[in-house]
């Protein structure tokens, strides 16, 4: 499959698992490869956040309307997902689209989050046939919305990460361990066992295994 290509309903791969391999390819692999999924604290209070904002509907409110729900899907990049609120008609101006992404924390130096609202202004480009220049995501530890200009270098990574997930679904490939900060915050921890990852007799030795045994 090459960027040129569409891609059929049968190839479509979940549009949050961008979110997934820009921040760990192994985590994502675990996830949409092997089917691996563990709650943990952070994974519970972003469902009990979300519990509102997935109810499908909409309301107006000064002339916006905001629809909750909005399935999304792109053959292009070939992903399919939901994008908790979309925005028409914002700012005056009747042609707006606007995603809004809910997430549980705060803000991230890192642009995990803004490469899945990204994606999901790229399959309403798509779909309306409208430019989608500007996003925003509402953090619930700090009450506000980041406002995110859907820039091309954005839409770049979107297109290379979503290249990466087919190409390693295709292959049913789980990339090998790679040891980082992020390890310790990771739901999956206890499925990938990333201290493995270097002195295996030392790792055992911490749960008192002989392996000489």
């Amino acid at each position: 499959m090459i960027a040129s290509d569409v891609y059929s309903e049968d190839e479509l791969l979940a549009l949050s698992g961008l979110q997934h391999i820009a921040y760990c390819e192994r985590q994502w692999a675990l996830i949409h490869v092997e089917q691996t999924w563990n709650e943990n604290v952070d994974t519970l209070r972003g469902e009990f956040f979300h519990e509102r904002v997935d109810t499908k509907g909409y309301s107006c409110t000064r002339g916006v309307r905001a629809e909750r729900r909005v399935r999304l899907v792109s053959k292009k990049l070939g992903i399919y997902g939901v994008a908790d609120i979309v925005e028409y008609g914002g700012g005056g101006d009747p042609a707006s689209i606007v995603p809004v992404e809910y997430k549980v924390g705060r803000p991230k130096l890192e642009d995990w989050d803004r490469i899945q609202l990204a994606a999901e202004a790229m399959c309403l480009a798509e779909a309306t046939g409208r430019e989608v220049t500007n996003g925003a995501i509402f953090y619930g530890e700090t009450r506000r919305r980041e406002q995110v200009v859907i820039s091309g270098p954005l839409k770049l990574e979107v297109t290379r990460l979503a290249q990466r997930m087919h190409e390693l679904f295709n292959r049913g490939t789980t990339p090998k361990i790679s040891r980082s900060s992020k390890c310790r915050r990771c739901s999956l921890k206890d499925d990938c066992l990333p201290e493995a990852s270097g002195d295996v007799a030392a790792y055992w030795h911490a749960f008192d295994v002989n392996l000489d045994d």
